[in-house]
Protein backbone atom coordinates (compact mmCIF):
# COMPACT_ATOMS: atom_id res chain seq x y z
CA UNK A 1 0.00 0.00 0.00
CA UNK A 2 1.62 3.44 -1.39
CA UNK A 3 1.20 6.50 0.08
CA UNK A 4 1.69 9.77 -1.81
CA UNK A 5 1.64 12.29 1.21
CA UNK A 6 0.68 15.92 0.31
CA UNK A 7 2.97 18.64 2.50
CA UNK A 8 2.85 22.39 2.93
CA UNK A 9 5.77 24.07 3.17
CA UNK A 10 5.40 27.57 5.03
CA UNK A 11 8.58 30.32 4.46
CA UNK A 12 8.96 33.42 4.38
CA UNK A 13 11.94 33.34 2.66
CA UNK A 14 11.48 32.34 -0.64
CA UNK A 15 14.89 31.01 -1.60
CA UNK A 16 14.67 28.21 0.77
CA UNK A 17 11.21 27.29 0.08
CA UNK A 18 11.73 27.61 -3.70
CA UNK A 19 14.79 25.01 -3.12
CA UNK A 20 13.01 22.47 -0.05
CA UNK A 21 10.16 22.10 -2.86
CA UNK A 22 12.09 20.78 -5.42
CA UNK A 23 14.18 18.32 -3.06
CA UNK A 24 11.00 17.26 -1.75
CA UNK A 25 8.76 16.73 -5.07
CA UNK A 26 12.50 14.59 -6.78
CA UNK A 27 11.57 12.26 -3.32
CA UNK A 28 7.76 11.53 -4.69
CA UNK A 29 5.85 14.38 -2.42
CA UNK A 30 2.79 16.46 -3.04
CA UNK A 31 4.46 19.73 -2.30
CA UNK A 32 2.30 23.37 -2.20
CA UNK A 33 4.22 26.76 -0.40
CA UNK A 34 2.92 29.24 0.96
CA UNK A 35 5.03 32.88 1.96
CA UNK A 36 3.12 33.39 5.50
CA UNK A 37 1.35 31.86 8.48
CA UNK A 38 -1.67 34.08 7.39
CA UNK A 39 -1.48 32.47 3.78
CA UNK A 40 -0.42 28.81 5.27
CA UNK A 41 -3.75 28.67 7.54
CA UNK A 42 -5.70 29.37 4.49
CA UNK A 43 -4.50 26.97 2.33
CA UNK A 44 -4.62 24.31 5.42
CA UNK A 45 -8.44 25.49 5.96
CA UNK A 46 -8.90 24.52 2.02
CA UNK A 47 -7.05 21.77 1.35
CA UNK A 48 -6.43 17.87 2.91
CA UNK A 49 -2.22 17.93 3.91
CA UNK A 50 -0.39 14.84 5.99
CA UNK A 51 2.82 17.31 6.51
CA UNK A 52 2.72 20.74 7.19
CA UNK A 53 6.18 22.51 7.22
CA UNK A 54 6.80 26.19 8.82
CA UNK A 55 9.08 28.18 9.69
CA UNK A 56 9.19 29.03 13.15
CA UNK A 57 9.73 32.89 13.00
CA UNK A 58 8.54 35.01 10.46
CA UNK A 59 6.44 38.00 10.06
CA UNK A 60 3.32 38.57 11.40
CA UNK A 61 1.53 34.54 11.87
CA UNK A 62 4.34 32.84 13.35
CA UNK A 63 5.34 29.07 13.08
CA UNK A 64 3.83 28.72 16.84
CA UNK A 65 0.56 29.88 15.57
CA UNK A 66 0.79 27.94 12.66
CA UNK A 67 1.40 24.61 14.98
CA UNK A 68 -1.75 25.76 17.45
CA UNK A 69 -3.91 26.20 14.57
CA UNK A 70 -2.98 22.71 13.18
CA UNK A 71 -3.67 20.83 16.62
CA UNK A 72 -6.92 22.96 16.73
CA UNK A 73 -8.16 21.04 14.04
CA UNK A 74 -8.06 17.69 15.00
CA UNK A 75 -7.66 16.35 11.36
CA UNK A 76 -4.12 14.14 11.77
CA UNK A 77 -1.91 16.61 10.32
CA UNK A 78 1.44 16.15 11.63
CA UNK A 79 3.53 19.63 11.94
CA UNK A 80 7.21 19.77 11.51
CA UNK A 81 9.01 23.23 12.73
CA UNK A 82 11.76 24.36 10.57
CA UNK A 83 14.00 26.67 12.95
CA UNK A 84 17.71 28.27 12.82
CA UNK A 85 20.33 26.65 14.85
CA UNK A 86 19.58 29.69 17.52
CA UNK A 87 16.51 29.00 18.47
CA UNK A 88 16.72 25.25 19.12
CA UNK A 89 15.36 25.52 22.72
CA UNK A 90 11.95 27.46 21.47
CA UNK A 91 11.43 24.67 18.55
CA UNK A 92 12.03 21.76 21.09
CA UNK A 93 9.30 23.05 23.93
CA UNK A 94 6.66 23.43 20.21
CA UNK A 95 7.20 20.06 20.65
CA UNK A 96 5.83 19.57 23.89
CA UNK A 97 3.07 21.11 22.33
CA UNK A 98 2.21 18.66 19.48
CA UNK A 99 4.85 19.38 16.76
CA UNK A 100 6.18 16.54 15.24
CA UNK A 101 9.74 17.29 14.96
CA UNK A 102 11.86 20.25 14.17
CA UNK A 103 14.44 20.99 11.64
CA UNK A 104 17.59 23.18 11.54
CA UNK A 105 18.30 25.01 7.92
CA UNK A 106 22.02 24.44 8.47
CA UNK A 107 21.36 20.70 8.36
CA UNK A 108 21.39 18.10 5.87
CA UNK A 109 18.08 17.79 4.43
CA UNK A 110 18.20 14.20 4.20
CA UNK A 111 16.99 14.99 7.97
CA UNK A 112 13.83 16.13 7.29
CA UNK A 113 13.21 13.50 4.78
CA UNK A 114 13.69 11.22 7.14
CA UNK A 115 11.27 12.43 9.52
CA UNK A 116 8.90 12.73 6.77
CA UNK A 117 9.00 8.88 5.79
CA UNK A 118 8.41 8.24 9.40
CA UNK A 119 4.99 9.95 9.15
CA UNK A 120 4.43 8.47 6.02
CA UNK A 121 5.45 4.81 7.78
CA UNK A 122 2.70 5.97 10.64
CA UNK A 123 -0.29 6.79 8.39
CA UNK A 124 0.52 3.57 6.36
CA UNK A 125 0.40 1.60 9.24
CA UNK A 126 -2.86 3.96 10.45
CA UNK A 127 -4.35 2.67 7.18
CA UNK A 128 -3.72 -0.68 7.19
CA UNK A 129 -5.32 -0.86 11.56
CA UNK A 130 -8.35 0.88 9.95
CA UNK A 131 -8.83 -2.32 7.16
CA UNK A 132 -7.97 -4.35 9.93
CA UNK A 133 -10.79 -3.19 12.03
CA UNK A 134 -13.20 -3.12 9.52
CA UNK A 135 -11.78 -7.71 9.19
CA UNK A 136 -12.69 -7.45 13.05
CA UNK A 137 -16.50 -6.31 12.52
CA UNK A 138 -16.72 -8.94 9.94
CA UNK A 139 -16.20 -11.13 12.77
CA UNK A 140 -18.04 -10.29 15.56
CA UNK A 141 -20.52 -13.31 15.43
CA UNK A 142 -17.79 -15.49 16.81
CA UNK A 143 -18.42 -13.63 19.88
CA UNK A 144 -21.93 -13.38 20.23
CA UNK A 145 -22.27 -16.80 21.93
CA UNK A 146 -25.03 -19.06 24.16
CA UNK A 147 -22.36 -21.37 24.85
CA UNK A 148 -20.91 -21.24 28.82
CA UNK A 149 -17.63 -22.30 27.91
CA UNK A 150 -17.31 -19.57 25.15
CA UNK A 151 -18.77 -17.25 27.73
CA UNK A 152 -15.95 -17.58 30.26
CA UNK A 153 -13.23 -17.28 26.96
CA UNK A 154 -14.51 -14.54 26.29
CA UNK A 155 -14.46 -13.16 30.13
CA UNK A 156 -10.94 -14.09 30.33
CA UNK A 157 -10.08 -12.32 26.87
CA UNK A 158 -11.55 -9.15 28.24
CA UNK A 159 -10.42 -9.38 31.58
CA UNK A 160 -6.49 -10.24 29.31
CA UNK A 161 -7.20 -7.03 27.39
CA UNK A 162 -6.60 -4.39 30.53
CA UNK A 163 -3.23 -5.99 30.92
CA UNK A 164 -0.29 -5.83 28.78
CA UNK A 165 0.73 -9.43 29.78
CA UNK A 166 2.11 -12.19 27.05
CA UNK A 167 -1.20 -14.12 26.14
CA UNK A 168 -1.17 -17.64 24.25
CA UNK A 169 -4.56 -18.81 22.38
CA UNK A 170 -4.54 -22.52 22.32
CA UNK A 171 -7.62 -24.86 20.54
CA UNK A 172 -7.63 -26.33 17.54
CA UNK A 173 -7.30 -25.57 13.92
CA UNK A 174 -10.53 -23.57 12.86
CA UNK A 175 -11.76 -22.62 15.71
CA UNK A 176 -11.56 -18.83 15.68
CA UNK A 177 -8.17 -18.01 17.62
CA UNK A 178 -6.91 -14.99 15.59
CA UNK A 179 -10.90 -13.59 16.30
CA UNK A 180 -10.51 -13.92 19.68
CA UNK A 181 -6.35 -12.73 19.73
CA UNK A 182 -7.67 -9.23 17.53
CA UNK A 183 -10.76 -9.17 20.17
CA UNK A 184 -8.00 -8.76 23.16
CA UNK A 185 -6.39 -5.87 21.23
CA UNK A 186 -9.84 -4.00 20.54
CA UNK A 187 -10.64 -4.57 23.93
CA UNK A 188 -7.08 -3.08 25.19
CA UNK A 189 -5.56 0.16 25.70
CA UNK A 190 -3.60 -0.44 22.23
CA UNK A 191 -6.64 -0.60 20.01
CA UNK A 192 -6.04 2.80 18.58
CA UNK A 193 -2.89 1.03 17.22
CA UNK A 194 -1.76 -1.48 14.51
CA UNK A 195 -2.95 -4.93 15.08
CA UNK A 196 0.29 -7.01 13.17
CA UNK A 197 -0.62 -10.92 12.64
CA UNK A 198 2.26 -13.32 11.45
CA UNK A 199 1.13 -16.97 10.31
CA UNK A 200 4.67 -18.57 11.49
CA UNK A 201 3.43 -21.70 9.62
CA UNK A 202 3.04 -19.89 5.87
CA UNK A 203 7.01 -18.87 6.00
CA UNK A 204 10.11 -20.78 5.51
CA UNK A 205 12.62 -20.53 8.29
CA UNK A 206 14.58 -17.93 6.61
CA UNK A 207 12.18 -15.85 5.00
CA UNK A 208 10.41 -15.87 8.76
CA UNK A 209 13.42 -14.16 10.33
CA UNK A 210 13.38 -11.81 7.47
CA UNK A 211 9.15 -10.83 8.00
CA UNK A 212 10.02 -10.75 11.58
CA UNK A 213 12.90 -8.50 11.53
CA UNK A 214 12.90 -7.02 8.96
CA UNK A 215 16.52 -6.61 6.65
CA UNK A 216 18.68 -3.50 5.25
CA UNK A 217 19.28 -2.71 1.68
CA UNK A 218 21.93 -5.77 0.51
CA UNK A 219 21.81 -7.43 3.77
CA UNK A 220 21.47 -10.61 1.32
CA UNK A 221 20.58 -11.43 -2.39
CA UNK A 222 17.65 -9.60 -3.67
CA UNK A 223 17.35 -7.28 -1.37
CA UNK A 224 16.97 -4.44 -2.99
CA UNK A 225 15.65 -2.14 -0.52
CA UNK A 226 14.94 -1.55 3.55
CA UNK A 227 12.62 -3.55 4.67
CA UNK A 228 10.57 -2.63 8.42
CA UNK A 229 10.04 -6.08 9.96
CA UNK A 230 6.46 -6.81 11.79
CA UNK A 231 8.62 -6.07 15.47
CA UNK A 232 9.32 -3.34 14.43
CA UNK A 233 5.82 -2.65 12.32
CA UNK A 234 3.79 -3.35 15.59
CA UNK A 235 5.68 -0.87 17.74
CA UNK A 236 2.43 0.62 20.96
CA UNK A 237 0.50 -1.98 18.94
CA UNK A 238 -0.16 -5.76 18.98
CA UNK A 239 1.87 -8.17 17.38
CA UNK A 240 -0.12 -11.61 17.08
CA UNK A 241 2.21 -14.71 16.50
CA UNK A 242 -0.08 -17.40 15.03
CA UNK A 243 0.95 -20.63 14.57
CA UNK A 244 3.90 -20.02 17.41
CA UNK A 245 4.57 -23.60 17.74
CA UNK A 246 5.78 -24.03 13.98
CA UNK A 247 9.08 -21.57 14.83
CA UNK A 248 12.42 -23.18 14.07
CA UNK A 249 14.51 -23.40 17.53
CA UNK A 250 17.08 -21.10 16.45
CA UNK A 251 14.48 -18.61 15.99
CA UNK A 252 13.03 -19.59 19.06
CA UNK A 253 15.79 -18.81 20.60
CA UNK A 254 16.14 -14.85 19.26
CA UNK A 255 12.44 -14.28 20.16
CA UNK A 256 13.25 -14.89 23.70
CA UNK A 257 15.31 -12.36 23.13
CA UNK A 258 13.36 -9.77 22.07
CA UNK A 259 10.20 -10.25 24.09
CA UNK A 260 13.08 -9.73 27.32
CA UNK A 261 14.34 -6.77 26.02
CA UNK A 262 11.83 -4.80 23.84
CA UNK A 263 14.41 -4.40 21.02
CA UNK A 264 15.23 -5.75 17.94
CA UNK A 265 17.98 -5.71 14.57
CA UNK A 266 17.42 -5.68 11.37
CA UNK A 267 19.16 -8.48 9.13
CA UNK A 268 22.26 -6.75 8.11
CA UNK A 269 22.69 -4.33 10.50
CA UNK A 270 23.89 -4.03 14.33
CA UNK A 271 21.58 -0.86 15.26
CA UNK A 272 19.49 -1.76 17.77
CA UNK A 273 15.85 -0.78 17.47
CA UNK A 274 13.51 -0.12 20.47
CA UNK A 275 9.92 -1.81 19.59
CA UNK A 276 7.19 -1.67 22.49
CA UNK A 277 4.53 -3.94 21.33
CA UNK A 278 2.04 -6.34 22.86
CA UNK A 279 2.14 -10.07 21.95
CA UNK A 280 -0.27 -12.61 21.67
CA UNK A 281 0.39 -16.11 20.16
CA UNK A 282 -1.85 -18.95 19.30
CA UNK A 283 -1.09 -22.43 18.15
CA UNK A 284 -3.26 -26.01 17.74
CA UNK A 285 0.02 -27.67 19.30
CA UNK A 286 0.31 -29.71 22.07
CA UNK A 287 3.56 -26.84 23.58
CA UNK A 288 4.27 -29.72 26.34
CA UNK A 289 4.40 -32.38 24.11
CA UNK A 290 6.19 -30.24 21.57
CA UNK A 291 8.88 -29.41 24.82
CA UNK A 292 9.63 -33.08 25.88
CA UNK A 293 10.39 -33.77 22.07
CA UNK A 294 12.76 -30.62 22.11
CA UNK A 295 11.21 -28.97 19.77
CA UNK A 296 9.83 -26.27 21.55
CA UNK A 297 12.21 -24.31 24.15
CA UNK A 298 10.47 -24.11 27.42
CA UNK A 299 11.80 -20.91 28.59
CA UNK A 300 10.03 -19.17 25.70
CA UNK A 301 7.46 -20.93 26.36
CA UNK A 302 6.84 -19.54 29.75
CA UNK A 303 7.37 -16.21 28.46
CA UNK A 304 4.98 -16.11 26.18
CA UNK A 305 1.72 -17.75 28.27
CA UNK A 306 1.47 -15.77 30.96
CA UNK A 307 -2.15 -15.89 30.16
CA UNK A 308 -3.33 -19.02 28.58
CA UNK A 309 -6.87 -18.69 26.57
CA UNK A 310 -8.13 -22.26 25.45
CA UNK A 311 -11.61 -21.87 22.74
CA UNK A 312 -13.87 -24.68 22.90
CA UNK A 313 -14.20 -26.74 19.65
CA UNK A 314 -17.40 -26.16 17.79
CA UNK A 315 -18.73 -29.67 18.82
CA UNK A 316 -18.55 -28.85 22.39
CA UNK A 317 -20.97 -25.83 21.58
CA UNK A 318 -23.36 -26.85 19.78
CA UNK A 319 -25.91 -24.01 20.69
CA UNK A 320 -24.69 -21.50 18.83
CA UNK A 321 -24.80 -23.36 15.74
CA UNK A 322 -28.03 -21.51 14.75
CA UNK A 323 -26.36 -18.79 14.86
CA UNK A 324 -23.22 -19.74 12.87
CA UNK A 325 -25.11 -21.31 10.46
CA UNK A 326 -27.61 -17.92 10.15
CA UNK A 327 -24.72 -15.51 9.67
CA UNK A 328 -22.73 -17.56 7.32
CA UNK A 329 -25.81 -18.34 5.38
CA UNK A 330 -26.41 -14.09 5.24
CA UNK A 331 -22.94 -13.35 4.53
CA UNK A 332 -22.58 -16.24 1.34
CA UNK A 333 -26.23 -14.89 0.14
CA UNK A 334 -24.76 -11.40 0.21
CA UNK A 335 -21.61 -12.73 -1.59
CA UNK A 336 -22.76 -15.00 -4.37
CA UNK A 337 -25.74 -12.44 -4.78
CA UNK A 338 -28.19 -15.56 -4.51
CA UNK A 339 -30.83 -15.75 -2.16
CA UNK A 340 -31.49 -18.71 -0.25
CA UNK A 341 -34.58 -18.06 2.17
CA UNK A 342 -33.87 -21.29 4.48
CA UNK A 343 -32.32 -24.46 5.40
CA UNK A 344 -35.11 -27.29 4.92
CA UNK A 345 -35.38 -28.79 8.52
CA UNK A 346 -33.98 -32.18 8.04
CA UNK A 347 -30.59 -30.67 6.45
CA UNK A 348 -30.75 -28.09 9.51
CA UNK A 349 -30.91 -31.32 11.66
CA UNK A 350 -28.26 -33.02 10.01
CA UNK A 351 -25.43 -29.34 10.27
CA UNK A 352 -27.01 -29.12 13.99
CA UNK A 353 -25.51 -32.66 14.41
CA UNK A 354 -22.68 -33.09 12.41
CA UNK A 355 -19.49 -32.31 14.82
CA UNK A 356 -17.58 -30.22 12.39
CA UNK A 357 -13.23 -31.53 12.78
CA UNK A 358 -12.46 -28.45 10.85
CA UNK A 359 -14.69 -26.46 13.71
CA UNK A 360 -15.98 -22.93 12.57
CA UNK A 361 -14.09 -23.04 9.38
CA UNK A 362 -15.16 -26.21 8.09
CA UNK A 363 -18.94 -24.72 9.10
CA UNK A 364 -18.43 -21.67 6.75
CA UNK A 365 -17.26 -23.72 4.41
CA UNK A 366 -20.44 -26.11 4.14
CA UNK A 367 -22.74 -23.55 4.13
CA UNK A 368 -21.25 -21.89 1.17
CA UNK A 369 -21.41 -24.71 -0.90
CA UNK A 370 -24.77 -25.55 0.15
CA UNK A 371 -25.35 -22.26 -1.13
CA UNK A 372 -23.50 -22.69 -4.13
CA UNK A 373 -25.02 -26.32 -4.91
CA UNK A 374 -28.52 -25.21 -4.19
CA UNK A 375 -31.25 -24.41 -7.23
CA UNK A 376 -34.24 -22.92 -5.61
CA UNK A 377 -34.84 -20.22 -2.44
CA UNK A 378 -34.75 -23.37 0.51
CA UNK A 379 -31.90 -25.71 0.58
CA UNK A 380 -33.11 -29.35 1.11
CA UNK A 381 -31.29 -32.50 1.25
CA UNK A 382 -32.47 -33.44 -2.40
CA UNK A 383 -30.49 -30.29 -3.54
CA UNK A 384 -26.94 -31.41 -2.90
CA UNK A 385 -25.21 -35.29 -1.73
CA UNK A 386 -24.21 -36.22 1.72
CA UNK A 387 -20.74 -37.07 1.08
CA UNK A 388 -19.89 -34.01 -1.21
CA UNK A 389 -21.04 -31.62 1.57
CA UNK A 390 -19.24 -33.17 4.60
CA UNK A 391 -16.41 -34.23 2.76
CA UNK A 392 -13.05 -33.86 4.19
CA UNK A 393 -10.21 -33.43 1.57
CA UNK A 394 -7.21 -32.94 3.95
CA UNK A 395 -7.80 -36.32 5.58
CA UNK A 396 -6.62 -39.57 3.67
CA UNK A 397 -8.88 -42.62 4.52
CA UNK A 398 -5.77 -44.79 5.36
CA UNK A 399 -5.17 -42.33 8.30
CA UNK A 400 -8.76 -43.22 9.94
CA UNK A 401 -9.13 -45.98 12.59
CA UNK A 402 -11.70 -48.50 11.37
CA UNK A 403 -13.48 -48.01 14.73
CA UNK A 404 -13.42 -44.19 13.33
CA UNK A 405 -15.15 -45.42 10.75
CA UNK A 406 -17.46 -47.41 12.23
CA UNK A 407 -18.67 -45.11 14.48
CA UNK A 408 -19.30 -42.21 11.76
CA UNK A 409 -21.18 -45.10 9.29
CA UNK A 410 -23.28 -45.89 12.50
CA UNK A 411 -23.80 -41.96 13.52
CA UNK A 412 -24.77 -40.94 10.39
CA UNK A 413 -27.25 -44.04 9.77
CA UNK A 414 -29.31 -43.66 13.00
CA UNK A 415 -29.82 -40.05 12.01
CA UNK A 416 -31.25 -40.63 8.60
CA UNK A 417 -33.05 -43.64 10.54
CA UNK A 418 -34.55 -40.90 12.66
CA UNK A 419 -35.53 -38.26 9.86
CA UNK A 420 -37.29 -40.71 8.16
CA UNK A 421 -39.28 -41.85 10.93
CA UNK A 422 -40.41 -38.33 12.26
CA UNK A 423 -37.93 -39.40 15.56
CA UNK A 424 -40.14 -42.24 16.72
CA UNK A 425 -38.35 -43.78 18.85
CA UNK A 426 -39.90 -47.18 19.16
CA UNK A 427 -40.18 -47.14 15.57
CA UNK A 428 -36.71 -46.76 15.46
CA UNK A 429 -35.48 -49.08 17.10
CA UNK A 430 -37.39 -51.91 15.96
CA UNK A 431 -35.78 -51.12 12.52
CA UNK A 432 -32.62 -50.92 13.56
CA UNK A 433 -32.86 -53.99 15.66
CA UNK A 434 -32.19 -52.85 18.98
CA UNK A 435 -33.89 -51.66 22.44
CA UNK A 436 -35.47 -48.63 22.65
CA UNK A 437 -33.25 -47.80 25.92
CA UNK A 438 -29.90 -48.88 23.63
CA UNK A 439 -31.12 -46.50 20.83
CA UNK A 440 -31.13 -43.80 24.09
CA UNK A 441 -27.56 -45.06 24.78
CA UNK A 442 -26.63 -44.17 21.02
CA UNK A 443 -28.38 -40.94 21.40
CA UNK A 444 -26.22 -39.88 24.22
CA UNK A 445 -22.87 -41.79 22.93
CA UNK A 446 -22.94 -39.44 19.45
CA UNK A 447 -24.40 -36.35 21.17
CA UNK A 448 -28.07 -36.91 19.08
CA UNK A 449 -30.47 -34.50 19.57
CA UNK A 450 -33.99 -35.55 18.97
CA UNK A 451 -37.20 -33.39 19.31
Amino acid sequence: MEIALKLLVIDDEADFRELLKIILEKKGYIVDIAHSGEMGINMINKNEYDVVLTDMIMDGISGIKVLEHVKSLDCGIECIIITGFGSVENAVDAMKNGAFSYFIKSNNPQELIFDIEKVKKIKLLSKENSVLKKEFKKSEFILTSKSPLLKKTIKLAEKAAQTDLNVLILGESGVGKEVIARYIHMCSRRKNEIFMPVNCYSFSDSLLESELYGHEKGSFTGSNSMRVGRFEASHNGTLFLDEIGDIPLSTQIKILRNIDRKEIERIGSNKVIKTDFRLISATNKNLNEAIADKNFREDLYYRISTVIIEIPPLRKRKEDLPILIDYFLHKTQLETKKRVEKIDEKLLNLLINYDYPGNVRELKNIIERLVVFTEGNTITLDDVQYYDIFSKPDIQDNCITLKAIRQSSEKNHIIKVLENNNYKIDKCSKILDISSRQLYNKLNEYDINIK
